[in-house]
């Protein structure tokens, strides 16, 4: 079983990226491969996947990503596709909130992601994250509820989501800043 990869990005896909190890092309699929870029050095932690037909490599740029992936493959009807689509979807502290705290409705924005697969996933996983180790930032989510209910799409507020997170703002300043995003 391959631990990791080290090496450089030759190749960005829209659900993976090629790594060069050694003049050796592995194509792994991760989460968001266009947070990459080309000649990056980078180290994937690895999920190897095998099927009758195919042997997939699944990679996680840190081991926190790693054990959430293999806490959702380990949930009843949730793949290591539609895991990576959760982790390329949403921020790992919001989705261990929406875990813990039951909420329904936020793991059901995720594409793929119904009602009956919400509550399996809080069902087999609730219980297994420790609140105190992430940050919720109900500022920001409000903020982010805030721009949806001015009509904006959540396409487009996911978009500018990652950019705030970088600040600690109250929740005008979070909508404020929300709103200069989203018209550039």
């Amino acid at each position: 079983m391959i631990g990791y990869l080290r090496g450089n990005i030759i190749n960005i896909d829209k659900d993976s990226v090629i790594v060069d190890v050694n003049n050796v092309g592995y194509q792994v699929i991760t989460p968001l491969p266009y947070d990459y870029h080309l000649n990056q050095e980078v180290i994937f932690y690895i999920y190897t996947h095998v099927k009758e037909d195919q042997l997939l490599l699944f990679g996680f740029n840190d081991l926190e990503k790693k054990q959430l992936f293999l806490k959702l493959i380990s949930v009843n009807g949730v793949g290591p596709k539609t895991a990576i689509t959760i982790l390329s979807s949403i921020d790992i502290d919001v989705l261990i909130q929406a875990i813990e705290l039951e909420q329904v409705n936020t793991l059901k924005k995720i594409p793929g992601i119904g009602p009956k697969a919400a509550a399996q996933i809080i069902l087999d996983l609730k219980g297994k994250f420790d609140l105190n180790n992430i940050k919720i930032n109900n500022d920001l989510n409000d903020a982010l509820e805030a721009l949806k209910a001015l009509g904006y799409k959540d396409s487009e507020v996911k978009k500018i989501e990652k950019e705030l997170c970088k600040e600690e703002l109250n929740t005008e300043q979070y909508i404020k800043k929300g709103l200069k995003l989203l018209l550039k």
